[in-house]
């Protein structure tokens, strides 16, 4: 038996873990991760499936991001089930609870890049995101995004943008010592 939790703070090894396995070391290289790195995620919308030893077999987390100008939405990803998993319906698990509880949470929009086939059975759709911009290359017809709420997506264009709290800052540049002048 699966069931869905919210993510907990040691929780994370074991998540890097299972997205290593699942995606590989070019998921740090995909446009996605670029709006999540430094960021934590939505408050409430971290989750994870457990099996019945209490191990991860799959992991799903929203992002807050803007869509242009100031229009606010959540980012979905990554979804990620276990190999010896997959076929038992946790993806779709981890999915209607994610969606539920965002929308329970007055999220009004979601957007992916991800499989089509896959996520439209959940209603995404790739006639809203036709005039917004990921800020790296993606696939025009994995970029995907949902209406929680009715209207939520009217109009959108622009730049999807992170925002959200900060789990770290860049660090900065180093400053130079200064160096006396030459006489």
């Amino acid at each position: 038996m699966t069931i869905v939790l919210d993510e907990a703070a040691g929780d994370a090894a074991a998540r890097e873990a299972l997205l290593d396995r699942c995606f590989g070391p070019a998921r740090f290289a995909k446009t996605c991760e670029r709006l999540r790195e430094g960021r934590l995620p939505a408050a409430g919308l971290a989750l994870k499936a457990v099996d019945e030893t209490g191990r991860m077999i799959g992991t799903l987390r929203f992002w807050h991001v803007a869509l242009g100008a100031d229009r606010p939405a959540l980012m979905l990803g990554p979804l990620a089930v276990e190999a010896d998993a997959r076929e038992g319906g946790i993806g779709s698990q981890l999915m209607r609870a994610g969606l539920a509880r965002a929308a329970e949470l007055g999220h009004e929009a979601v957007i992916l890049v991800g499989d089509a086939p896959y996520y439209e059975r959940f209603g995404f759709r790739g006639e809203p995101t036709e005039s917004l911009a990921m800020p790296g290359p993606v696939e025009r017809e994995r970029f995907l995004a949902l209406e929680l709420a009715e209207g939520a997506l009217a109009g959108a264009a622009g730049d999807v943008r992170a925002t959200g709290a900060i789990r770290f800052a860049p660090r900065p540049a180093p400053v130079p010592e200064p160096r006396p002048l030459a006489a």
